[in-house]
C-alpha cells in the first residue's frame, strides 16, 4: 500500500457522523482490510507508522506524555489527509486535538485486528518507523526536517 492508498482508505472508510474517537473508523479500516490479503494490512502498518512518526517532532508534543502525545496524533492521522497535511504544514493546528482531548488510540491497533482476522495469528508488528512517542529522535532534536522519505509499498 503506498501513501495514496492509505489515505484513500481512511477517507473512505471515515463516518459520516461525529466519530472523535474515531471507534467507527477504526471498525471500518479493520473490516475493510480483514477482507482483503494480509499484505494490505501490513503496507497499512507501514503508512500508519510513517505519518504517525513525522508528527513525532517537539513542536507538537512538548509537555505530552508519551501516550496522550502518540494517541492525539493519531486522532491527527483519522482526521484526514487533509487535516494531517495542513497539520504537518502549521504546528499550532495540533492544539485543538490537545486541548480537547480528542484520541484516536482504536486507530493503531487496526492493522494488528486485521491481521489477526486474517491469519487467525498474532502479528508480531515490525515497521520501518516506530510510531511510539519520543522515536523521531530527529524530529526532537530539529523543529523543522523535510528530507525523510516516504516508506515504498509492500504490496
Amino acid at each position: 500500500m503506498d501513501e495514496n492508498g492509505f489515505w484513500q482508505l481512511i477517507g473512505d472508510c471515515a463516518p459520516f457522523d461525529p466519530d472523535p474517537d474515531a471507534e467507527q473508523l477504526a471498525t471500518a479500516l479493520t473490516d475493510c482490510l480483514a477482507a482483503g490479503p494480509a499484505a494490505t494490512g501490513i503496507g497499512f502498518a507501514e503508512q500508519l507508522s510513517w505519518a504517525l512518526y513525522r508528527l513525532d517532532r517537539k513542536e507538537y508534543g512538548h509537555g505530552l506524555s508519551g501516550d496522550s502525545f502518540l494517541y492525539t496524533r493519531a486522532a491527527v492521522v483519522a482526521a484526514g489527509r487533509e487535516a494531517y497535511e495542513a497539520t504537518l504544514r502549521d504546528p499550532r493546528l495540533f492544539a485543538p486535538y490537545v486541548e480537547d482531548l480528542v484520541w484516536a488510540e482504536s486507530l493503531l491497533y487496526v492493522p494488528d485486528k486485521a491481521y489477526g482476522r486474517i491469519t487467525g495469528e498474532e502479528w508480531d508488528r515490525c515497521t520501518r518507523y516506530s510510531y511510539e512517542s519520543y522515536s523521531n529522535t530527529e524530529g526532537w532534536a530539529a523543529a523543522q526536517r523535510s528530507h525523510l522519505t516516504a516508506p515504498t509499498s509492500r504490496s
